[in-house]
């Protein structure tokens, strides 16, 4: 067809780029490569890409604006609004991997890497699967493994306990009494859905008081804040966070949330993102959510709270987080994981000890995650393609 320029022909290249992960980061690599020449292949452990996406809560809507968060070579539908739904998300990944015509292998997992002598790498999958592969890209997810705290009591506890990650919707929860454990976007987001979908009481259970900030603030999205501010020095971005919040945000301390000690952008790089705001503080102003201590401990049907006191739930939603689960896949490789399981390196930067490794959507950027992934795909591409190009020694 005049004008369309031929698919790059790869089957010349018997060691693909293996991508380990089938979510927008891995897909938005894989992407990349190809159009650069290189062949990648998606590992993708379930049955189709975007599987935490179609995991998550049905009211969840991407916090970044659809604009900015868009991967790389296929622009977001316009009919999918400003704050793109979660079904959208799932719409968008499924088209995004026809458009590019993307290689991906589901229902295989990769358990395990080994840095070959030739500078290559080997990965062990299920099904007995060993696969060799010029240089790998762990696009595992953020939000990758449950993380349930192991409170004191939990085991015996009568009531109903679930993860956030288990979480759908409000039906089930109807005239029903619910603690949602965990103040970050996740537990206030269902908070304020179970409020707002008949719930008899919901409180929510506070260890650190969150920064609050606006979605969008006269048209201007908080992040393009973000972006604009990330680069600045972090006292600085304090300063000036703590002023947009006395101008935007209404002081809650007299409900139970008082503003935070520690600056937003100090926190931002100890990994605490900013709630953004989706109805919690008029649920709270209104007392259709309370605020309430930590959980400390479970004692039979009660909960046992920070301050002392107690309560009986008929349900526990605990929005505690995930774990990044990667010390199975890449544990056994030196200076890889730091002490809390944590890339030590990711985008375009390889480990020093184990080059040709590169890591995408370990962090939770205050500028946006899906706008990161895409560029740290576009570097991660070119760093590939550079060593591939490069003479072995």
């Amino acid at each position: 067809m005049p004008g369309v320029p031929a698919a790059p022909d790869m089957t010349t290249q018997p060691r693909p780029v293996y991508v380990i992960g089938g979510g927008p980061g891995g897909l938005a690599v894989a992407a990349a490569l190809r159009a650069r020449g290189v062949r990648a292949v998606v590992v993708e452990k379930s049955d189709g890409v975007g599987a935490s996406w179609r995991r998550h809560y049905d009211r969840l809507h991407l916090h970044t604006t659809r604009r900015l968060s868009a991967l790389p070579g296929l622009p977001m539908p316009r009919r999918f609004g400003g704050w793109v739904s979660r079904d959208d998300v799932v719409r968008y990944l499924e088209k995004y991997a026809e458009f590019h015509e993307l290689e991906i292998v589901t229902g295989v997992e990769v358990t395990r890497l080994e840095r070959d002598a030739d500078g290559g790498w080997t990965l062990h999958a299920t099904g007995g699967r060993v696969l060799t592969a010029a240089a790998v890209v762990v696009a595992t997810g953020f939000n990758h493994t449950p993380r349930l705290p192991d409170w004191p009591g939990r085991d015996a506890y009568t009531g109903q306990l679930l993860h956030a990650a288990d979480y759908r919707d409000p039906t089930p929860y109807a005239g029903r009494d619910v603690l949602v454990v965990g103040v970050g976007n996740t537990g206030a987001e269902i908070a304020v859905d179970l409020a707002e979908g008949g719930a008899a009481r919901v409180r929510l259970a506070v260890r650190t008081a969150p920064h609050i900030v606006r979605r969008s603030t006269c048209g201007w999205p908080a992040q393009r804040t973000g972006i604009l501010v990330r680069r600045l020095p972090v006292r600085l971005v304090d300063r000036l966070g703590a002023l947009v919040a006395r101008a935007s945000v209404p002081d809650l301390s007299q409900y139970g949330l008082p503003r935070p000690s520690t600056g937003l952008y100090s926190r931002v790089k100890e990994g605490a993102i900013p709630v953004q705001d989706v109805g919690l503080i008029d649920a709270v102003r209104s007392g259709r959510v309370e605020p309430v201590a930590a959980v400390e401990a479970f004692d039979g049907a009660e909960v046992v709270l920070a301050d002392g006191s107690r309560i009986t739930p008929d349900a526990v939603v605990a929005a505690t987080g995930y774990s990044r689960a990667l010390e199975g896949l890449v544990g056994g490789l030196e200076d890889v994981l730091d002490e809390r399981g944590r890339p030590r390196t990711h985008g375009a930067h390889t480990p020093a000890r184990a080059p040709g490794l590169y890591f995408t959507g370990f962090s939770n950027p205050i500028s946006g995650m899906f706008r990161e992934m895409a560029r740290d795909a576009e570097e991660i591409a070119r760093a590939v393609q550079r060593r591939l190009r490069a003479p072995r020694a």
